[in-house]
């Protein structure tokens, strides 16, 4: 995994801090507070191009929809097909929460 380089005690306290917000809204106050627009807007677009890629979506089709850069729609891509599994991780969970709420 490329995130072990930063693994300690500050990245630590983060995913602490993100792992005990209770709700949506106090997720945004929070990433208010420590994300610029710009920064928070850039990993949604990302969540974003992963789930529109896992549903078959072409490129062309995922950067007129998102806006995302080919650059971005690759790199996410690539984390897909083999990066650490985070992204397959949250759209499962996301699919999972779909399917219970209809």
């Amino acid at each position: 995994m490329q995130i072990d380089k930063l693994r300690g005690e500050q990245l630590d306290q983060l995913f602490d801090a993100i792992l005990s917000l209770k709700d949506r809204e106090e997720c945004y106050q929070f990433f208010d507070d420590l994300a610029t627009m710009n920064e928070v807007q850039a990993l949604a677009q990302r969540l974003s191009v992963a789930k529109m890629l896992d549903e078959g979506e072409t490129y062309q089709e995922i950067a007129n929809q998102s806006k995302a850069s080919t650059a971005t729609i690759s790199r996410v891509k690539r984390c897909l097909q083999y990066g650490s599994g985070g992204y397959r991780i949250v759209l499962d969970r996301l699919s999972g929460q779909q399917k219970e709420d209809k």
